[in-house]
């Protein structure tokens, strides 16, 4: 994916998001599959986050996700959980009284995915580094 831009900043932040039902439950099926995922990519426009390749399973949701910087991670993703949960009960209401209003469990899986590599980035420091200091001593 290319670099993407706000109004004074380039990026290219990508994430692995995974997170499950209450108590992993395999609940994911059917009509209720197909609704996650259409609910998950609704709420994920309206939070600012690009869904670049997502799957539900009966038992959780992998999303590969794209979101500027100005967003915090955390945030976020509770926000879409919170928000889809309300909506999945609004489509299934049989849901609702289940594991007292509860759809997803608290917690989440989430990682950074990115094109290079940490020993990339340490090579790129220092040769702007010695860059720098030739040029400051061909000024002098």
């Amino acid at each position: 994916m290319d670099n993407q831009s706000l109004a004074h900043s380039r990026y290219n932040c990508t994430y692995h998001i995974v997170f499950i039902p209450k108590y992993r439950r395999k609940v994911m099926f059917g009509k209720l599959r197909k609704d996650v995922g259409e609910i998950l990519g609704k709420v994920c426009k309206m939070e600012g986050v690009t869904i670049l390749k997502a799957a539900t399973l009966p038992e959780h949701v992998h999303m590969y996700v794209s979101m500027p910087p100005k967003l915090n991670v955390s945030k976020t993703i509770g926000r879409i959980k919170g928000k889809s949960a309300l909506m999945i009960f609004d489509r299934h209401p049989e849901y609702r009284d289940r594991n007292n209003r509860h759809f997803w469990a608290r917690g989440y899986y989430c990682e950074t995915v990115g094109n290079v590599n940490e020993e990339t980035i340490k090579q790129y420091i220092q040769e702007q580094y010695e860059r720098d200091r030739l040029e400051g001593d061909s000024e002098k």
